[in-house]
């Protein structure tokens, strides 16, 4: 049981869900109603608004069903739009409505402070040496989707 602490994959996956609620509390905190995947979202979407929901969940790292409550659920929040493709009924092309985009704008500096709490402590050369391992994992990943 002791070797298990000393591996990889249970510390990323405490992590990320601790990072996860960390946010939501952040966002909570300061009347934001959202969670760090709508904020993801959102992100995406002003960096390019109008993009397909294929696209999104390519982007998001979502599979379609999960992906397909998710904007159900901003939809309904008031964030974005589904407008349908002319050419293809199926198709949906995603924007952000006004809303959508204060809310944004709204989280950007908690999501700053977020961020600077996270990383208290931690020096750049270390945040470096985290990122560049991360980065090696992610590729051993997807060398071995390729190849799998």
């Amino acid at each position: 049981m002791e070797q298990v602490e000393q591996e990889l994959i249970p510390w990323l996956g405490r992590t990320s869900k601790k990072i996860s609620l960390f946010m939501s509390e952040k966002f909570r905190e300061n009347n934001l109603d959202l969670t760090k995947i709508q904020w993801l979202m959102l992100k995406k979407l002003c960096q390019k608004d109008g993009q397909m929901q294929k696209e999104l969940a390519f982007l998001t790292d979502r599979d379609k069903a999960s992906l397909a409550r998710l904007v159900a659920t901003m939809e309904r929040k008031g964030f974005i739009t589904r407008v349908p493709v002319e050419n293809d009924k199926r198709a949906r092309q995603i924007f952000l409505t006004e809303k959508g985009r204060a809310v944004f704008q709204e989280s950007i500096p908690v999501v700053k402070e977020f961020i600077k709490e996270l990383q208290k402590g931690i020096a750049q050369e270390e945040l470096n040496l985290l990122i560049n391992t991360l980065k090696k994992i992610q590729h051993n990943i997807n060398q071995f989707q390729c190849n799998g």
